[in-house]
């Protein structure tokens, strides 16, 4: 077993080693974009199925909460997280829109729209991508594999280029980690003026 624990060790690495060396310039890229909307009062709006819906309320309470800086709450909503309308939208209109419903009534033009899927081919998320870029928000991939059909279609593309979903989930938390410092120091850090 501790040959395995070493291997799965070796395989969270060799993920996050590719992630340094293929997305650097988009995560940065995010990072601008993320801090530019937040800057001038808009939200980020985070959605995800299974893991990468726990990951959308990670993203979402280390916006409005706090990550590393005492500061003041920032905007941001996971859609994942409010079972009454799922289980209505799911119902009334098929799994497919429960993230584009909320898309639909609460995106404003400027906010940003993310949306995380390891395969890269939610259909909730990609349809809630379309209707964003359609509204006049800015979107964020965050993906697995080779992206899937999602990254054709947003402003930034973060795609973790492994197959396993748990080295893509492991990678995004990461990703979302770096996004969150960086914005947080960019916003509140000592030569802001916030």
């Amino acid at each position: 077993m501790q040959n395995e624990i070493a291997a799965l060790f070796s395989s969270h690495r060799r993920a996050l080693e590719e992630v340094e060396r293929k997305l650097v310039e988009s995560i940065a890229a995010a990072v601008d974009l993320v801090a530019h909307a937040l800057e001038n009062g808009r939200k980020l709006l985070i959605m995800g199925n299974g893991g990468s819906a726990a990951d959308a309320q990670h993203f979402a309470a280390e916006i409005v909460g706090r990550f590393m800086l005492e500061r003041r709450a920032l905007p941001a909503i996971a859609l994942s997280t409010d079972t009454s309308i799922l289980t209505a939208v799911g119902n009334d209109y098929g799994f497919d829109m429960v993230f584009r419903r909320q898309v639909e009534a609460l995106a404003q033009t400027g906010d940003v729209v993310i949306g995380i899927s390891t395969s890269g081919s939610s259909a909730n998320v990609h349809k809630a991508l379309l209707l964003a870029g359609e509204l006049g928000c800015k979107t964020v991939g965050l993906l697995g594999r080779d992206g899937g059909t999602i990254a054709g279609i947003t402003d930034i593309n973060l795609t973790v280029p492994v197959q396993d979903t748990p080295r893509v989930q492991e990678a995004h938390v990461t990703i979302i980690h770096i996004i969150c410092e960086l914005v947080e120091k960019r916003l509140f850090g000592k030569d802001s003026k916030k």
